[in-house]
């Protein structure tokens, strides 16, 4: 089944339901899928034809589900951008695409003009809320469009979502992602939807982030009401909750605990909440063990997952967060607690050493996975595909790790240097690449430390250039007015000189055991 077939089922099931609840506006699943037939046939009369590009660079918005749609309807490859990136980052991402065209949230057109010269294949640039000179505008072209149904032959392996990813290079990479990625998970693991159940998820993940993609075609398919906050903010989350009553959450660990945290938690009525999902960073244990505590009646599952696996892949089942039974019984369960969890049906994982030989239980080396739900490789980067999927189909997720005799999976690293801040990837690299074009730098390196609010943080390992004095601040300054922000090192440490092996190469595992511990 093809992606475009959820809204057009659900649509002939309970057209009447609620689809989207956004800022006040209530959008039934009859007025949704009309927008995005009116979107999808206005798409087509710009000249946007099967497998091009359309770019997203917006926040979470009713826009960001009718554009996927109407993408996917025509049979377009849907390119949603992390709206914190940079001008410079962005031009990469559009230009290596060759996008057709890019919807434009208001907060980014300045942005977005300002590298509008460099946009050599762009010749459709939509202002999603308002007018603007030399911009065409979202409601008009809905407005001005037929809102007859789209068909278009579309098979169940076309690449709908182009989803960039970091890379160790510091270049992110160009996951590309079919209907089968994600509909084999919503069809195996969704119930239908039906006219009678009232059923909710409240969602703040980004729709730029895998998590949310899937989270948002699970609803749709299931004809549960999406909840939608543009990012993610505790106090109108809670807020949310309470006035829709929403049933279900897709979280990264950061926003738990700032939800648990937060003073005004116990003024909230968040009863209505059944399940609760959380993954896409590492969870510290006592951050889950109260949120398990503090949202009773709720059922807790710990989702793992990346990009290049069209997100979930393992899980951690509510039953190992109910922390009852006897004491063996609950060590056991704590012990679970800090695994990734099991491999869901239709993936195979197992642990390999360097020469790709199979591991017994126990042994650390790399986490492979294999199914049919796995990205079809890197957009136009033969090179790189074949450095991740293998000949026999396994993708190398990079994370080190291994695998218990309950067959629960346990990460012990990464082979990469890859930081994870909040459920956002960060290049080194990049970030490093930055650091060293600073005039009153030498020499610097990038390491991800612990921190208990965001996973892991970006920390700077520096040596300054003879006779210069430059201070954190300044650094973290200059990081962050050329990176996207949650990419700036959040500390600085000055060293006379950086640990090289012979070949030249910083040895980050002995600034980790120095400067690693957060």
């Amino acid at each position: 089944m093809n992606t475009a077939e959820f809204l057009t089922i659900v649509n002939a099931i309970c057209p009447d339901k609620t689809a989207i609840v956004f800022e006040g506006k209530r959008y039934s699943f009859n007025e949704l899928n009309e927008r995005v037939n009116r979107l999808g046939n206005a798409l087509l009369n710009l000249g946007v034809q099967k497998g091009d590009r359309v770019g997203m660079l917006q926040v979470n918005t009713n826009q960001c589900v009718e554009a996927y749609f109407a993408v996917a309807k025509i049979g377009g490859i849907y390119l949603p951008l992390n709206f914190r990136a940079r001008g410079n980052e962005l031009t990469y991402m559009l230009n290596t695409a060759e996008a057709n065209a890019l919807f434009i949230g208001e907060r980014y057109i300045d942005l977005v003009n300002s590298i509008k010269p460099e946009l050599a294949s762009v010749k459709n640039f939509i202002s999603l809320d308002s007018r603007h000179d030399g911009l065409l505008y979202y409601e008009e072209l809905i407005k001005s469009a037929p809102a007859n149904e789209v068909f278009t032959d579309i098979a169940d392996n076309d690449t709908t979502i182009l989803m960039y990813t970091a890379g160790t290079t510091g270049f992110p990479k160009g996951v590309m992602l079919s209907h089968n990625s994600f509909s084999l998970y919503v069809l195996e693991n969704v119930t239908p939807a039906d006219p009678v159940t009232e059923d909710s998820n409240i969602l703040t993940v980004p729709l730029y982030h895998v998590a949310g993609i899937q989270a948002m075609m699970a609803a749709i398919y299931g004809g549960r009401t999406l909840v939608m906050e543009r990012q993610f903010e505790p106090v109108e989350w809670m807020t949310l909750v309470e006035t829709e009553k929403a049933n279900r959450a897709m979280m990264v660990p950061t926003m738990l605990k700032q939800l648990i945290d937060h003073p005004d938690f116990s003024k909230h009525d968040l009863s209505s909440l059944k399940v609760i999902t959380y993954g896409a960073a590492p969870m510290p244990l006592e951050v889950i063990k109260r949120a398990v505590e503090l949202f009773h009646g709720a059922s807790f599952i710990n989702a793992f997952g990346q990009t290049e696996t069209a997100s979930t892949i393992t899980t951690v089942p509510p039953e190992d967060h109910d922390l009852t039974g006897t004491e063996e019984e609950k060590a056991k369960k704590l012990r679970h607690l800090a695994s990734i969890g099991k491999p869901m049906a239709d993936v195979e994982m197992k642990v390999v050493d360097e020469e790709g030989n199979d591991l017994p239980q126990g042994e650390v080396g790399e986490i492979v996975a294999r199914g049919p739900r796995v990205m079809t490789g890197y957009w136009k980067d033969a090179e790189k595909t074949s450095k991740t999927i293998d000949k026999d189909g396994w993708v190398h997720t990079g994370d080190i790790g291994y695998v218990d005799e309950d067959g629960y999976f346990y990460l012990a690293g990464r082979a990469t240097d890859m930081i994870i801040r909040g459920g956002e990837n960060i290049s080194p690299e990049e970030v490093e690449g930055v650091l060293l074009s600073h005039p009153k730098v030498e020499d610097g390196a990038i390491i991800g430390v612990p921190d208990e609010e965001w996973g892991e943080v970006p920390l700077a390992v520096v040596v300054a250039k003879k006779g210069e004095t430059v201070t954190a601040e300044e650094l973290m300054e200059y990081c962050r007015v050329n990176l996207a922000s949650f990419k700036r090192p959040r500390a600085v440490v000055f060293i006379d000189e950086l640990p090289r092996n012979p070949m030249g190469k910083i040895i980050k595992k002995e600034l980790r055991e120095k400067y690693g511990k957060g």
